[in-house]
């Protein structure tokens, strides 16, 4: 068998944690800011993990 190959956009948008869970980032955050009030702009700045029921289908995207 030939070896898999890693996903190429997974390797650039997802990270592996140390304890083995996978962090993304928000979407939404490229364009039309102005009409986001500020808290929404915060709560889509910072990192979040996927949810469980994804995490088995991007894993296997990046090849863990």
């Amino acid at each position: 068998m030939p070896k898999m190959k890693t996903h190429s956009r997974a390797k650039k948008t997802f990270k592996v944690t140390g304890s083995g869970k996978i962090k993304r980032g928000h979407a939404f955050t490229s364009h039309l800011m102005r009409r986001k009030s500020k808290k929404a702009k915060l709560r889509l700045r910072h990192s979040d993990l996927v949810k469980k029921c994804d995490e088995k289908r991007i894993k296997l995207m990046l090849c863990i």
